[in-house]
């Protein structure tokens, strides 16, 4: 980290803010902190959420709001993964505008709307089974190929990227995007870390182990549990999803 940054980042630790706990329990970054000192909202940053370009991504404008926020020498929000970037963003909206999430839902029998509110400081961690090692890599072995692979869940930065990439191939033409995600993914088969290997495999590798590392890495990334049940005015059970983007602070502005 630059001189710049750390003197940015030794000030921001005079600003009020607290400590989130990192759904990850931070096992797989380097420094293995399970929870980081985050700042709360401020005008600066209403200015952000406020003043939105149609042309800008959720990511782009999540990781200004996040990187303002995150008061750590060490770690940056393009390190975190997606699970503790989600759990930061939560902290941010619940110091702010309170714990309680409206929603305007369709009543699955009748085809009425009806709103329902969620109490986000009561969401569950989701534990995995599988534990990663000592660098943050799961071992397993695909379905189909039997290849003996290492996988890394990506970062918030990684799915920055790649959604940058995606967003500006030309149109028209297919993106390789799934090659792209894995090949971020996978870092080693049956030993073999050199990755032009790695990327020969991954062009023939069978659809049923690149749907097996998907599955794999969301069941065995501890996250938050964002799924919650309500029920509606005719009594049906309803499964709504927390999504995260602009629209999770904007109805406040």
């Amino acid at each position: 980290m630059d001189q710049q940054s750390y003197e940015a980042g030794a000030l921001n630790f005079n600003l009020p803010h607290d400590v989130v706990s990192l759904p990850t329990g931070g096992i797989f970054y380097k420094n293995k902190k399970k929870s980081v000192k985050v700042g709360y909202l401020t005008a600066k940053d209403e200015n952000i959420l406020t003043n939105i370009n149609s042309r800008d991504s959720n990511e782009s404008i999540l990781q200004s709001l996040i990187k303002n926020k995150l008061y750590e020498h060490d770690l940056k929000c393009e390190d975190l993964l997606d699970t503790d970037i989600e759990a930061i963003l939560i902290f941010l909206r619940n110091t702010s505008f309170g714990p309680e999430y409206n929603l305007n839902l369709n009543d699955p029998k009748t085809g009425k709307p009806f709103n329902t509110t969620i109490i986000l400081d009561e969401l569950n961690i989701k534990k995995g089974k599988v534990l990663p090692d000592e660098n943050g890599l799961f071992t397993t072995k695909l379905p189909k190929s039997g290849f003996l692979v290492k996988l890394k869940p990506l970062t918030f930065g990684e799915t920055v990227e790649l959604n940058n990439q995606l967003n500006s191939y030309p149109t028209g033409l297919s993106a390789p995007f799934i090659t792209w995600k894995l090949s971020k993914q996978i870092k080693e088969i049956n030993g073999n870390t050199d990755l032009g290997h790695i990327a020969t495999t991954i062009d023939t590798l069978p659809i049923m182990d690149s749907k097996y590392i998907k599955n794999f890495l969301k069941e065995n990334v501890p996250s938050l549990d964002l799924k919650k049940e309500v029920v509606s005015p005719s009594g049906e059970k309803v499964i709504v999803d927390i999504t995260f983007g602009v629209e999770f602070f904007r109805p406040f502005f």
